[in-house]
């Protein structure tokens, strides 16, 4: 693997992805890029994003998180790179450059995916497939155009690597209710998502630990020979 992986910063949902990523890169001896803890969803997100300091024009920044699968091709504990993120009928791009250097280090690991960003927690099964077939998107996230479309205007070059902790196969807990309008996770609010739907919440909760397994694994594997300069 070449020793050079050109990421300044990290940014990664905060809570549970944020620690896989941390998980990731503790140990790691060589230079390794800023990790931020970014909030749940687009308005938060663009908030933080606009009050936020940490970055300049020519940064490159990689997006890491996990998301949910709204096609068959795709399960969970899949890595996906995307290539572009929509939103209401507008793209997104995700650097090209970035995301074939990204693509050429995981060879066969990732496959590079269309994803959609939606302003809510995407729980059915039918929708997922629904939006899949309509969108012709693989996958579904919380964060990834809004994030595009800031960083593209600000001439941030951005690459975004998840992995699937939900396929299109079942429901998960609607957990739109639980996500604060800071972005955060209501524990409360959360626990009473998942006890009204137990199944659906064990099956959510599996995939989510194999899926930050993973997250964890290939951050160790991206970072832990690279010099970042």
């Amino acid at each position: 693997m070449p020793n050079f992986l050109p990421i300044n910063t990290i940014l990664v949902p905060q809570g549970a992805e944020y620690k896989a990523v941390c998980r990731g890169l503790s140990g790691i001896t060589a230079s390794i890029p800023t990790i931020v803890a970014i909030p749940v969803g687009m308005k938060p997100l663009l908030k933080y994003l606009q009050q936020g300091q940490f970055l300049t024009p020519k940064s490159r920044v990689l997006i890491m998180g996990i998301c949910g699968s709204l096609s068959d091709r795709y399960t969970v504990g899949d890595l996906v790179l995307y290539q572009n993120c929509i939103y209401q009928g507008k793209q997104q791009e995700c650097d090209r450059t970035l995301t074939g250097h990204l693509h050429s280090l995981l060879s066969e690991k990732a496959s590079l995916v269309k994803s959609v960003t939606s302003d809510r927690v995407i729980w059915s099964a039918a929708e997922k497939r629904h939006l899949g077939k309509t969108l012709a998107a693989d996958v579904v996230d919380m964060e990834g155009f809004t994030a595009l479309e800031f960083f593209n205007a600000a001439e941030v070059s951005v690459a975004m690597l998840r992995v699937v902790s939900d396929d299109c196969q079942h429901n998960i807990p609607d957990l739109t209710p639980a996500i604060n309008s800071d972005g955060s996770l209501n524990p409360f609010l959360l626990a009473i998502a998942m006890l009204r739907e137990p199944f659906a919440a064990t099956r959510l909760i599996r995939g989510s630990l194999t899926a930050l397994k993973v997250l964890e694994q290939v951050t160790n594997l991206l970072f832990s020979g690279s010099s970042n300069k």
